[in-house]
């Protein structure tokens, strides 16, 4: 059996701005505040295999592990899951977007199973998972509010 955790946050920015920022793995580290670095290993049309490497947890050990994520940017949806699981049995990641009243809705899915010799179980890293990401949601709205600011701050000329 599998847990499952699911989280929104609405985005007031342009959904092409927002599908654009959320989708620049290799400047995760600029718009999360859990990453040190996102090092692209493969690219290729809408696929992207990339590492992702941690800032040290408590305890000064890095965490990194290797993604792959696809990008359909008609259905406004992205697949990702662990290559390198880790602890993981395994972990698959379903973004979505949706133009709703006062921006985009944007929601993370996460479907996964921790290994029996994994250091925390289903419900631990449930629990972890739906703190964390609240977190970063909130930063990622705001990081990407700003920006959107800034673009309707600048001349209409200079607008890419």
């Amino acid at each position: 059996m599998s847990a499952h955790t699911s989280n929104s946050v609405v985005i007031a920015a342009p959904l092409d701005l927002v599908w654009d920022v959320t989708n620049d793995v290799a400047h995760w580290p600029d718009l999360f505040s859990e990453y040190a670095a996102a090092d692209i290993l493969e690219q290729e049309g809408d696929r992207v295999l990339f590492r992702l490497t941690m800032h040290p947890d408590e305890d000064g050990k890095v965490w990194s592990w290797v993604s792959e994520r696809v990008t359909d940017r008609a259905t406004r949806t992205v697949r990702a899951r662990r290559v390198e699981t880790g602890p993981f049995a395994h972990m698959h990641i379903e973004w979505t977007y949706a133009e709703v009243p006062g921006g985009v809705l944007m929601e993370w899915k996460q479907d996964f199973t921790m290994k029996p010799e994994a250091p925390v179980d289903d419900a631990w890293m449930t629990d972890n998972i739906n703190r964390n990401t609240v977190v970063q949601m909130d930063l990622i709205r705001r990081r990407v509010e700003a920006r959107a600011a800034e673009r309707l701050a600048r001349p209409k000329e200079t607008r890419p």
